[in-house]
């Protein structure tokens, strides 16, 4: 997954896969689900992002491990 924000246009695009969307559909205004032929979501457009979600948690992130086992792998 791969999430891309273009602030001069406030969208939000969150990257499901590698394949080629070819349809769209709105879910609601602004927000779109790019799919496949076989209705597989690729990917997730939101447009005037800022006003519907909080960019914060989406474009940050945190890396939850368990260092007892992070470490026993390197030994």
């Amino acid at each position: 997954m791969k999430v891309y924000y273009d602030k001069e246009v406030d969208a939000l695009y969150i990257k499901l896969s590698n394949k080629k969307p070819d349809g769209v559909i709105e879910v609601s205004e602004g927000v779109n689900l790019d799919t496949t032929e076989d209705n597989k979501i690729v990917g997730i457009e939101i447009l005037d992002a800022s006003k519907k979600i909080d960019l914060k948690t989406i474009l940050s992130y945190t890396l939850e491990i368990d260092k007892k086992k992070a470490l026993e792998s390197f030994v």
